[in-house]
């Protein structure tokens, strides 16, 4: 891990940089894209595979997805900067959620953008979070500085962060009154999908029935 009082942005060493993202596919498109601007040391696709990886590694920065499988990106940061609180982290997402953004800044993470960024912009954030700046993607700047304003800003959910996206997205879906087949149709997958997401919501959150669902997800205003 480089100095802290080195300053990636003056052109000298290469950030080196953990991507963790459950999509191979994804990771290696990010590996492409960033090319030569960054130094990849490591890759992991899942909560404890990111944390051993990382520690292991010691990168100046992590690019962390908010879902992961064990427990979200909300976990990663919680274990790994109790034992190295000098690593930064840098959200990417496809979630442009308030409850994500908010989540994982106060998990630690120093900045969020989403997976719309170009390969530049990326190389650019990461550079800035490595030298200790905060970077947001445009609209999402708004949601952290009403969240750490706000007295009664909403605390981080556990429960909804152990959700991944898919499932949250048939969970709205299905909160509002659609039945499986729209589900399907709105999201282009089979009605078979819409059925496993649902049964695993309601496995993850301890809930017997749609009912019960639409009620959790009015409840946190996400309907």
């Amino acid at each position: 891990m480089a100095d802290q009082s080195t300053s990636f942005s003056d052109g000298g060493a290469l950030p080196r940089v953990v991507i963790v993202d459950d999509h191979r596919l994804f990771r290696s498109g990010v590996r492409g894209e960033l090319g030569e601007a960054v130094d990849v040391v490591g890759e992991a696709g899942d909560v404890d595979s990111a944390v051993h990886v990382i520690g292991e590694k010691q990168p100046d920065l992590v690019l962390l997805d908010v879902h992961l499988p064990g427990g979200g990106g909300v976990e990663v940061l919680r274990r790994v900067l109790a034992q190295h609180p000098q690593i930064r982290f840098l959200a990417l997402s496809v979630s442009d959620a308030a409850e994500d953004v908010i989540g994982v800044v106060r998990g630690g993470a120093r900045g969020y953008v989403t997976k719309t960024i170009s390969g530049r912009e990326l190389a650019d954030a990461i550079v800035r979070v490595a030298d200790g700046d905060a970077v947001f993607s445009p609209r999402l700047a708004g949601f952290v500085l009403d969240a750490f304003s706000a007295t009664d800003a909403p605390p981080v959910d556990p429960e909804l962060d152990r959700l991944t996206q898919r499932e949250r997205e048939v969970l709205r879906h299905i909160a509002r009154g659609y039945a499986y087949k729209e589900v399907a149709k709105e999201l282009f997958i089979s009605v078979k999908t819409v059925e496993t997401h649902v049964s695993s919501v309601l496995r993850k959150l301890q809930l017997s029935n749609r009912h019960e669902l639409s009620r959790w997800a009015t409840a946190r205003r996400l309907v």
